[in-house]
């Protein structure tokens, strides 16, 4: 299907989706706007060099594993949130992306992760 013809919703997942899969380059192209900027703290504010360290996290983790659990949209922006495992046997990261769109494509990203732990007291589990 066309990305044209894609909710933001929907876009904001096929995002992740691609990008979980390896396919950052493609990902990028298609949905993030050339004005993008990013607020994670690990990494230059620039398109560049963020789309540069999700290629190298695919080529290290090959077998990465993207689960969502709930999408919200509110006008222009979208909040996933979702477990993302590195290999089969890694217990993973909760992860909340936040997405503002524009025209269509995803204009300002912000992300924040929380590595679950084997053993928890939590009954109701991360998800």
């Amino acid at each position: 299907m066309s990305s044209a013809l894609l909710s933001n919703k929907e876009r904001a997942v096929s995002f992740l989706k691609q990008v979980a899969d390896g396919e950052v380059r493609d990902a990028y192209q298609t949905y993030i706007s050339s004005g993008f900027s990013h607020h994670n703290p690990y990494f230059r504010g620039d398109k560049d060099s963020l789309m540069r360290a999700m290629e190298e996290d695919a080529s290290k983790n090959p077998h990465k594993a993207l689960e969502v659990h709930r999408v919200i949209e509110e006008k222009d922006f979208v909040v996933v949130h979702s477990h993302i495992k590195q290999n089969p046997e890694d217990t993973g990261v909760a992860v909340v992306h936040m997405m503002r769109f524009e025209n269509g494509k995803i204009i300002e990203l912000w992300d924040i992760g929380q590595p679950i732990p084997e053993d928890t007291p939590n009954e109701n589990g991360a998800f």
